[in-house]
């Protein structure tokens, strides 16, 4: 039995609590939070609900703990932290700061002796490894990834923060005709704007410029100014009706060519289709968090990728199982 803690409770932590459910060889031991105790409501009976603070006096009854946080502030400071006492696994998904919060973690879980897996889930995650494996196989081609159609969480955040906004959600949908030109495999070469598009639907507040809320939208750098987006503005009762889950999905394709002359056009493609975006990243969590605690047994120390995990780490079944039914 693995046993697991969760440090913080939200969306993504109700997910693990779901996923560990599902595996018999997990245990949920404990869950950290930097709210009152008293006011979390866990879904798992009997498993105490404690401050962040006590975290470091349970270390020796956990063998990986689940950092559960935002990776715009919360993971480059929590996960290094929580590596100085805990294995740990995180979901950071910035994917520009990876080689820095990669080095923070790395060093401290090295000076601990602890191990440390950052950037679990779909993207990075999942999309990562099968990108490494498809550009493996076909070294002559090109990589294409697709995301949605899909809610942004991040991006929707970023729309609740104009002012004049009481709620938002942001849908990245892929362009249809570039997605079918990928997958007859002819190599296109795409701008950002030609890949996906964007749509929000916005809750205004009464009297609100929606002209100005629409104009900061479409013109914001780094989330929509690359990108033909669609503002719709919508009521609070259409908002809980229609945009109440938080469902994502994907594809990564590669395209690429085999044989003496080049002549064969070869494509492979790995999708998802998720009605849940963090009801799927906390599975992927808790299956590496099993193939963490193995590695950690046979000595392994340091930060680890996802590109580090032997598939047979992941999966509960032993080797004989993995060979009659796997393979």
């Amino acid at each position: 039995m693995t046993r697991l803690a969760i440090f913080g409770y939200g969306n993504l932590s109700r997910g693990v609590e779901c996923a560990i459910r599902q595996n018999p060889d997990l245990e949920l031991a404990a869950v950290f939070t930097r709210r009152d105790p008293a006011r979390v409501q866990i879904l798992t009976p009997g498993v105490p609900v404690l401050p962040a603070e006590a975290a470091a006096s349970k270390k020796e009854e956990i063998d990986v703990l689940i950092v559960c946080g935002g990776s715009a502030t919360d993971l480059p400071r929590l996960t290094p932290a929580l590596a100085r006492d805990f294995n740990v696994i995180d979901s950071f998904d910035t994917h520009a700061s990876i080689p820095a919060h990669f080095a923070a973690v790395d060093q401290a879980a090295r000076e601990s002796g602890h191990i440390a897996f950052i950037s679990v889930g779909w993207d990075p995650g999942l999309f990562s490894v099968n990108r490494l494996y498809a550009s493996a196989v076909l070294p002559e081609g090109s990589d294409y990834t697709f995301w949605g159609r899909g809610v942004s969480q991040g991006h929707s955040d970023a729309v609740r923060r104009i002012p004049g906004v009481l709620d938002a959600r942001q849908y990245t949908i892929p362009v249809p005709e570039a997605l079918e030109r990928v997958r007859r495999g002819e190599n296109p070469q795409l701008t950002t704007r030609e890949k996906h598009t964007r749509l929000c639907y916005v809750v205004a507040e009464d009297g609100a410029d929606k002209a100005a809320i629409e104009r900061a939208i479409v013109t914001m750098p780094n989330y929509f100014s690359d990108y033909d987006t669609t503002v719709e503005f919508i009521s609070q009762e259409e908002m809980a009706r229609d945009h109440a889950g938080l469902p994502h999905g994907g594809s990564v394709i590669r395209s690429g060519v085999t044989g003496w002359d080049k002549e064969c056009r070869e494509t492979i493609e790995y999708k998802l289709t998720l009605d849940s975006n963090p009801q799927f990243t906390a599975s992927v969590l808790a299956a590496c968090a099993r193939a963490a605690a193995r590695m950690r047994a046979r000595g392994v120390t340091g930060c680890q990728t996802i590109f580090d995990i032997a598939p047979a780490d992941l999966s509960p079944l032993g080797r004989e199982a993995l060979l009659a039914h796997m393979l």
